[in-house]
């Protein structure tokens, strides 16, 4: 008779054996390990904010889909769901693309009220239930498990398909290419300067600037390589007060670079943006030059990096009048 292999029990452990705060623990815990969430979400997900605040309110999470460049944020509840955070949830709605609320179980009355918001509000904008819970095998270390139990009704079709189109063109397929090597280049400069895995089939890749209404691009387009800070959230007069902001600092973040700047306000936009740009010339189906074109997107935003996260401290530290 052949021996019998030896198996461990699985046994789910109690949330808060774990996480012991909400806000304190689980929040800041899913802030650097986005990736769990993302994997069940389908979505390439970095989250740059905790304790976001929304009026009265502060959001628990704040981030952005690397795949669409979306908004996403994120409501915690290590308890059943409640209706306090279902309003909760859609005061901080507005403006956003991808809602998130992660509990330890849904009531069947929350699910429904979701299932009923991706069916009745307008297709852009999209709600996900996810259920927390936390298991081991043995006497092994905690592990957290993620299940979508609410999702679009044609969510899945999406991913698929936004999988299937990154094929469908030569052109996607170099872009992904070329992000692919510039992130495999910002990995060895900095990995803090990211937390994407995934290139994209589209020419531009997002990092994360720190402020849930601003970010880093960097972009392909014609033949130049391009950096940017981009003032891009819902609300155009916050993107114009911030824009405004960062140009008083225009001869500080310049000298902080070493070299000139364009700041373009973009009046015909809702955005604005501050940007460097390489000389012209550049193939993006020359895969030869991936190399040196990552290259100089590394040591470019190496310098506007800085520059700009200087910025944003004196700026932060300028008392409210």
């Amino acid at each position: 008779m052949s021996e019998l292999p030896a198996l461990g029990r699985f046994t789910v452990v109690p949330l808060r054996e774990v996480w012991k705060h909400e806000a304190h623990q689980f929040t800041q815990w899913l802030l650097q390990n986005a990736d769990v969430l993302a994997d069940v979400l389908g979505m390439d997900l970095e989250l740059d904010e905790a304790e976001y605040r929304v009026g009265g309110f502060a959001l628990d999470l704040i981030g952005r889909d690397m795949q669409t460049g979306e908004q996403v944020i994120i409501e915690n509840q290590l308890e059943q769901t409640d209706h306090t955070h279902l309003g909760q949830l859609l005061t901080y709605a507005g403006g956003t693309k991808a809602i998130v609320w992660c509990a330890a179980s849904f009531r069947d009355e929350h699910r429904a009220a979701l299932d009923w918001l991706n069916e009745n509000t307008i297709e852009e904008i999209r709600f996900f239930g996810v259920e927390i819970a936390a298991v081991r095998i043995g006497e092994s270390t905690p592990a957290p498990q993620f299940r979508l139990v609410v999702k679009p009704n044609d969510w899945t079709k999406r991913v698929q398909g936004a999988k299937e189109a990154s094929s469908a063109t030569g052109r996607s397929l170099a872009y992904e290419a070329l992000w692919a090597t510039v992130l495999q280049t910002v990995t060895t400069k900095d990995r803090s300067w990211t937390r994407a895995r995934a290139a994209q089939p589209v020419n531009w890749m997002t990092l994360p600037f720190g402020m849930s209404s601003a970010w880093y691009h960097f972009v392909y387009a014609d033949g130049v390589l391009r950096v940017e800070l981009y003032f891009g959230s819902a609300d155009a007069e916050l993107n114009a007060r911030q824009f405004s902001d960062y140009s008083t600092q225009r001869s500080q973040i310049e000298n902080d670079f070493g070299g000139s700047l364009e700041f373009l306000p973009l009046p015909e936009r809702k955005s604005c943006r501050i940007q460097v740009t390489s000389d012209p010339g550049w193939d993006i189906f020359d895969h030869s030059q991936y190399p040196a074109m990552a290259q100089w997107f590394v040591d470019t935003f190496s310098c506007f990096r800085a520059a700009t996260q200087a910025a944003k401290k004196r700026l932060e530290n300028v008392p409210s009048l």
